[in-house]
């Protein structure tokens, strides 16, 4: 049902993140899949890595299997070489995307391709159906240059990756869940106004400067999911800010998860193990 503001969806939870380290001692900001926030349907963890000291993220993510679900990383400093056992390989730099689908399995890593400065991006996991999570494995591996950049009043800059925004239409396709991700770029003052299907799970999080997010305050660093409606308005106050703003249908599914495999029972579980120990990835 829509709100009573003309379908503006509201700030329903803030969650701050959990810092953790992850991989060969990544050391990351857990905003989904932590105690506050363990998911957010079809959304089942969201990590920020940012740092500038090499020791911070050296050591990478070394190889690691997946089935179930897929990653999507979104690198906005830095550069990441990553590998999988198919044979596949490829580097991922300031601007770029990989939206991976694990589906029935693979093994791969991310390992930086520098000793210090700036890294600094995210890595989304996304959950498939049923009917999807037993899929050939698939990459979607987008260049800088292929997202295209949605310019609209007050000098907003917003970067589709995934959904539309006008007519702009983000390069990642065939996903499930139909998802909508945006990187909204917003000048001190300036404010925008995003459609977002009804239904869909919705979040945003500001990763720089604080944000007004319907009719709240949200400090950067702080995920705020999103009530029903069919838009959202973001604005910046005295300083710019910077916000990713996610959405994707909900798959009202039983969720099963060890580490990293995502199914929707203990014995299917099971057999991802099995399957990995036997080297049937």
């Amino acid at each position: 049902m829509l709100d009573q503001t003309g379908g503006i969806r509201q700030v329903v939870k803030l969650s701050q993140g959990q810092p953790t380290s992850d991989g060969a001692g990544v050391k990351l900001n857990r905003v989904i899949g932590n105690r506050a926030l363990s998911e957010l349907d079809p959304f089942l963890l969201l990590d920020e890595f940012r740092s500038e000291d090499g020791a911070d993220y050296i050591g990478g993510f070394p190889d690691h299997p997946h089935r179930g679900f897929e990653t999507v990383t979104y690198m906005l400093a830095g550069r990441m070489r990553h590998g999988d056992n198919k044979g596949h390989s490829g580097l991922l730099r300031p601007g770029s995307v990989q939206w991976m689908t694990a589906g029935r399995g693979i093994v791969h890593s991310e390992m930086p391709e520098q000793e210090d400065g700036l890294m600094w991006g995210f890595q989304l996991w996304v959950n498939l159906p049923a009917a999807d999570k037993m899929t050939a494995p698939r990459y979607q591996e987008i260049e800088p240059e292929q997202v295209p950049v949605a310019e609209l009043p007050d000098g907003v800059k917003v970067h589709v990756i995934a959904g539309k925004v006008g007519n702009v239409v983000g390069p990642v396709n065939g996903i499930a869940t139909a998802p909508t991700y945006l990187d909204v770029e917003l000048p001190a003052r300036a404010s925008a106004s995003f459609e977002l299907p009804p239904g869909q799970s919705a979040f945003a999080y500001p990763f720089e400067g604080d944000a007004a997010i319907g009719d709240r305050i949200v400090p950067r660093g702080t995920l705020a999911v999103l009530g029903d409606g069919n838009r959202v308005v973001l604005s910046a106050k005295a300083a710019p800010a910077r916000v990713l703003l996610v959405a994707g249908q909900p798959l009202n599914e039983s969720v099963v998860r060890y580490g990293p495999f995502v199914m929707n029972t203990q014995e299917q579980i099971r057999q991802a193990i099995a399957d990995y120990q036997a080297g049937r990835f």
